[in-house]
């Protein structure tokens, strides 16, 4: 596991993969399909892999913390970085930042907040979580005007902040206030594009943000690591048509659940068994299974017949 400073050359190396979490039947972690699924990723190309809300970290006990982390330490190659989330609430924060003190994770990302806060608050939390960690964090935006442009610009320079992850959801990402105003307060290389390959190209180009999260490279590595080559390289029309392999997943993801639909996707796709979801979230319904599986499978025979080509 790569355990040196993450730097925005890390960020850009690669996509940022976000798995979900295999478990058996008793709810007890699946080492061998976590194993198939992270080294899937690795064989693809992807070396960034960070476990947050599609591995249900929202829903993970603070008693099984260290164990689902020391796993995922021992499972990832010498170079690939691991990314646990934290929180999102301050008290869960504070005790998994007391594990992830003693362990060599160079971060960890705080997950979004829904109960009420203040900016003043979350930036107080930040500063506290570090603290305790002893090295800089990642902050998920994922609702507009989470944090306030001013307060993500002292973040980073009281040397707090590693990235933040946008993950808005606009039904016109080349139209986001908010990205701008973020953008006219720090520079881009702090910003991830954090909503998959959908919006990945308007990111890239028309803000300047140079790498972006994915659920579904879980199942399309090599391809998700083209468009990043791709953008990389300024071919956009290039760029386009492989995104394009990705929408009829991201459709089924939109349209019923993200965070769902990614993890009997994995499944329904070959790579590996998932198993079930912890409470207080369910896998797919047979009808839903039903619409996600041919997008999966699809998606995942388009990434085999690329890498033979």
């Amino acid at each position: 596991m790569k355990i040196s400073p993450v730097t925005p050359q890390d960020l850009q190396r690669s996509v940022i993969a976000v798995p979900p979490l295999a478990r058996h039947d008793d709810l007890s972690l699946n080492v061998e399909a976590n194993q198939a699924l992270l080294g899937h990723l690795e064989a693809g190309g992807v070396r960034n892999v960070m476990y947050g809300g599609n591995a249900n970290f929202y829903n993970v006990a603070v008693s099984e913390y260290a164990r689902i982390v020391d796993m995922l330490a021992e499972l990832a190659g010498a170079d690939t970085w691991i990314l646990p989330s934290v929180g999102p609430d301050y008290g869960k924060m504070m005790d998994q930042a007391a594990i992830l003190r003693s362990r060599a994770f160079p971060t960890a990302m705080l997950l979004p907040m829904s109960f009420p806060y203040t900016d003043a608050g979350l930036a107080e939390g930040a500063r506290r979580f570090t603290d305790a960690l002893g090295k800089p964090a990642v902050i998920y935006l994922k609702s507009a005007d989470y944090l306030a442009p001013a307060t993500a610009a002292r973040l980073i320079e009281e040397g707090r902040v590693v990235a933040f992850k946008y993950a808005v959801v606009r039904d016109d990402p080349s139209r986001d206030a908010y990205l701008s105003s973020l953008l006219q307060a720090v520079d881009a290389r702090w910003i991830v594009s954090g909503i998959g390959e959908r919006p990945a190209i308007v990111h890239y180009r028309d803000f300047g943000l140079k790498s972006f999260t994915s659920g579904s490279v879980c199942i399309a590595p090599r391809g998700s690591m083209r468009l990043l080559h791709l953008l990389r390289d300024g071919r956009y029309e290039e760029a386009e048509a492989v995104r394009q392999q990705y929408l009829a997943l991201e459709d089924c993801r939109d349209g019923i659940s993200p965070i769902r639909v990614l993890h009997d996707a994995v499944t329904l796709s070959g790579v590996a068994d998932m198993g079930p979801m912890l409470p207080l979230l369910t896998g797919l319904s047979g009808a839903d299974r039903e619409r996600v599986a041919p997008a999966a499978r699809a998606l995942a025979a388009w990434d085999r017949e690329a890498a033979a080509a």
